[in-house]
Parts: C-alpha cells; structure tokens; sequence
C-alpha cells in the first residue's frame, strides 16, 4: 500500500515539473517572438545578417575606438570586452543608435556595417 502511495506521489510530482517546463518553454517563445516583434524594421534587418568581424573592426575603429580604445577596453567610454555576455543584441544595437547615454553620440550604422559591428563586439 506504501509503495503504491509512493508511485502515485513520484506520478504526480512528474506531471507538475513536466507541465511546468513546458509552461516555462511557452513563455519563453512568447518572450521571444514579442521581442523581436516589437523591434524596429532597422533592428530586425541587423539580426537577419550575417556580419564580417574583419568589416566590423574596422567600423569600431573609425567610429568607436576613440572613446573605447583600440582594444576595446576602454578609455573615456566603458570597456567592450564580453559586452556580448552582458548584453543582448538588440540592446547593443539600441545603444549605438540612440545615443541616449551621453557623451556616446548617436551612430547610424546600415544594417550591413551594424551586423558586422556585432560581429567584431562578439568576438572580443
């Protein structure tokens, strides 16, 4: 009669965390396709891209390197290093082109130079 208990106990407490996962998974594809819904067109072309690290190296440089070093690591303006492990990439998007957090100015990458900028931010 325990053992039945037991069974019938361990039988429920898998449906729950399989029922929650599943909610879990759900919420997380509704987050999603949110997010990228309630992107701008801009945003949306920048993410469909494949960029070219090479290309975007040399974007940060002419754009970026004046505040944030050669390297990346900072001078005036924060350092890069593993801003992809910090921040998504939309909101590192969001950054470059609202210019919202002063003294960094706002940059209008094409689609094309701001793909390749997340390329060479990733690899850093």
């Amino acid at each position: 009669m325990d053992n039945q208990f037991l069974n019938n106990e361990s039988s429920i407490q898998r449906i729950a965390l399989t029922v929650l996962a599943v909610l879990f998974v759900a919420l997380l594809a509704v987050l999603g396709i949110y997010q990228l819904s309630a992107s701008s067109p801009y945003v949306r072309d920048v993410i469909a891209l494949e960029g070219d690290s090479v290309q975007g190296h040399a974007i940060f440089l002419m754009n970026c390197a004046g505040c944030h070093g050669t390297e990346a690591d900072g001078r005036v303006g924060p350092s890069l290093r593993d801003v992809s492990n910090r921040k998504s990439r939309v909101s590192i998007i969001h950054q470059v082109i609202s210019g919202k957090t002063p003294p960094m100015p706002q940059f209008q990458p094409t689609p094309q130079e701001m793909a390749d900028l997340l390329s060479y931010l990733n690899s850093l």
